[in-house]
């Protein structure tokens, strides 16, 4: 994360202790991959210092390369590891987690866009772990409902896939990817009555406030029932830079419009991330 000129209220001690390098031990020695690093979030040392962790599966490797994210891009990654699910199932199980976040690199490269491979993670934890509540994060699976429909028909709680930023400035930040599908994905997910919806938008990128309680609404049209909004610091040199440092009082200006319009659950605040604290 690239620290310039940040405001009082996005500095934050670091809490290092044991249980952070514990974690962080566990994840070299299972060869996990977390979005919490990969990604470079701001809060991976309260999270690891709380022996909470999101999984990142399918490899290090996106075939998508949008300008906000920190995650490596190729046209053709590595193949999917065999073992991953496996893996996953074991470091879920040694830390005991009663609840386990799943988010996925996109692989256009594979045919089912690698949602066979999702599906083996889930059926290993639950498995293993067979009390725990799943929750994914998924890629939007180019829309294809028959792809989606072997995640949404497994046993998972809540299924989330992020809008990300508004519509305006999707093609702008969000690489073949669309607003309207991903409302879509979302809209599609939810006619599983059985599982909760879940997405979320980052802010700074130079929206307006019309514009964010516009995607409000849209996602509280698709019956989305958790949103998360939080604020986007540029994770590297080559990612988009930061245009506005949103202040916390307008995060909480959000988070009201949310409940109004009918939000069942709104997270918003400048260190929010999709699994951060929700």
């Amino acid at each position: 994360m690239i620290m310039k000129k940040l405001p009082p209220w996005l500095v934050k001690k670091l809490p290092y202790n044991k249980s952070f390098f514990k974690i962080k031990g566990l994840i070299d020695k299972f060869n996990i991959n977390t979005v919490c690093e990969e990604s470079k979030c701001p809060n991976i040392y309260e999270c690891f210092s709380k022996k909470t962790a999101t999984f990142l599966s399918h490899g290090k490797f996106c075939t998508r390369k949008c300008k906000f994210c920190n995650i490596l891009y190729s046209k053709k990654p590595l193949p999917l590891d065999k073992n991953e699910p496996n893996r996953i199932a074991l470091f879920a199980k040694k830390l005991n987690l009663k609840h386990i976040i799943i988010t996925m690199v996109t692989r256009d490269d594979l045919e089912d866009e690698g949602a066979d491979h999702l599906v083996l993670i889930i059926r290993e934890i639950k498995n293993k772990l067979a009390n725990s509540s799943i929750e994914v994060l998924s890629s939007d699976f180019s829309g294809k409902k028959a792809l989606l429909d072997k995640i949404l028909n497994e046993d998972i709680q809540v299924f989330g896939h992020n809008l990300e930023t508004t519509e305006e400035l999707t093609p702008k930040i969000r690489y073949k990817a669309s607003y309207i599908r991903s409302l879509k994905v979302l809209a599609y997910a939810k006619s599983y009555k059985n599982i909760l919806v879940k997405s979320g938008i980052m802010l700074g990128f130079g929206e307006t406030e019309n514009q964010v309680k516009k995607s409000i609404r849209d996602l509280k049209k698709v019956g989305c029932d958790i949103v998360t909004i939080g604020q986007y610091l540029q994770p590297g040199k080559k990612n988009i830079k930061v245009k506005q440092y949103i202040h916390p009082s307008q995060f909480k200006k959000y988070e009201d419009y949310g409940y109004s319009i009918g939000i069942k659950k709104i997270f918003s605040s400048p260190f929010i991330r999709f699994s951060y604290k929700n």
